[in-house]
C-alpha cells in the first residue's frame, strides 16, 4: 500500500489510479491475501449450494470480502436466508435489504432453485472474476482506510457505469455523497425526501452519460476539489482552494441552492 495520508485527495487519487494495477499485483502475491486466493480456487468448484458456502468458513468469509460485506460475516443465518430467496418475489429479503451490496452478492454469485445450485462455480472465468473483484475491493478499502475521500471517489468510479436511476445511487452511501458535492447541492440535500433527491439528481444530471468516462472523471474530480475545500485541515484546504482557483476560468462552478426553495417542491415534478 502506497502511502498517501496528507496529499490532498485529487493528487491521491491520481497516484492511486497511476499505481492501481501495480499495488493489485502485489497484494495478489502478498501471503495475507494469496493463501485466500489459493484455497477459494481450490475449492470453489466443489460448491453447490448456499449451505455449503456458508458452512465453508474460509471461502465465506473470503467470498464476504470481495463484496466488501466483512461486516456482515457473523451474520450467517441472515446471507444464507437472502442467498436462497426469490429474486422474483417483491417480499423476498433480497428486495427488502436496502444496502446494495447485499442484491450485488446475490447476482453475482448467481444461486439458483433457492439455492441448492449454482451453475458457476466451475467456471474459471466466474471464478477469475470474484478474485478480481476482492483485490479490487482490498484496494479500494487500503486507498478509504488512509483518505475516506478517496475511497468514496474510487467506488464512485467503480459503480458509476451501472447506474440506472437515482435510485441506484442515494441508495448507496458514498455514491450519494459523492454525486451531491459534485453536482453542488448542499449537505442539507441528504436530509430530503428521497423522491426529491432523485428529482434534483435527474434535473442536473444525465444518468446516461455516467457510461462515459470522460463524464465520470469530471464529477470525481470535482468531488475530490470539494471534498478537500471542506475538509478543515488546513493544508488541504490551502491546496483545495488553488485547485479551485485554477479551475475559476468557467470550467467549474460552485453551486448553491436554497434548500428553502427545494423543501417546497412538489415530490415528483419532473414526472
Amino acid at each position: 500500500m502506497i502511502p498517501i495520508a496528507g496529499m490532498s485527495t485529487p493528487l491521491a487519487l491520481t497516484i492511486a489510479e497511476v499505481t492501481r494495477d501495480r499495488q493489485i499485483s502485489v497484494m495478489r502475491e502478498a501471503p495475507v491475501h494469496a493463501r485466500g486466493i489459493e484455497t477459494f480456487r481450490q475449492q470453489i468448484g466443489d460448491i453447490r449450494t448456499v449451505e455449503d458456502l456458508v458452512e465453508n468458513r474460509e471461502l465465506y468469509v473470503f467470498v464476504m470480502k470481495a463484496f466488501d460485506l466483512e461486516d456482515q460475516i457473523f451474520g450467517k443465518a441472515l446471507m444464507r436466508r437472502m442467498l436462497e430467496s426469490d429474486l422474483d418475489d417483491r417480499a423476498a429479503l433480497v428486495n427488502r435489504l436496502t444496502d446494495p451490496r447485499f442484491r450485488e452478492m446475490y447476482l453475482a454469485l448467481g444461486f439458483e432453485k433457492g439455492g441448492t445450485t449454482n451453475p458457476n462455480t466451475s467456471n474459471p472465468a466466474w471464478q477469475e472474476g470474484i478474485v478480481d473483484r476482492y483485490l479490487e475491493t482490498v484496494f479500494i478499502n487500503d486507498q478509504a482506510s488512509q483518505n475516506a475521500a478517496l475511497g468514496a471517489a474510487l467506488e464512485f468510479k467503480r459503480k458509476a457505469a451501472s447506474v440506472e436511476t437515482p435510485l441506484d445511487i442515494l441508495k448507496d452511501r458514498e455514491m450519494g455523497t459523492v454525486i451531491r458535492l459534485a453536482l453542488g447541492f448542499p449537505e442539507a440535500v441528504g436530509t430530503l425526501d428521497i423522491d426529491r433527491q432523485a428529482d434534483l439528481i435527474r434535473s442536473r444530471l444525465d444518468l446516461a452519460t455516467l457510461n462515459d468516462p470522460e463524464v465520470v472523471e469530471k464529477l470525481v474530480r470535482k468531488y475530490t476539489i470539494l471534498s478537500d475545500a471542506l475538509d478543515t485541515t488546513p493544508a488541504l484546504q490551502n491546496t483545495a482552494f488553488q485547485l479551485l482557483s485554477a479551475t475559476a476560468n468557467g470550467s467549474f462552478t460552485p453551486v448553491t441552492i436554497d434548500i428553502s426553495a427545494i423543501s417546497s417542491m412538489p415530490s415528483r415534478p419532473y414526472r
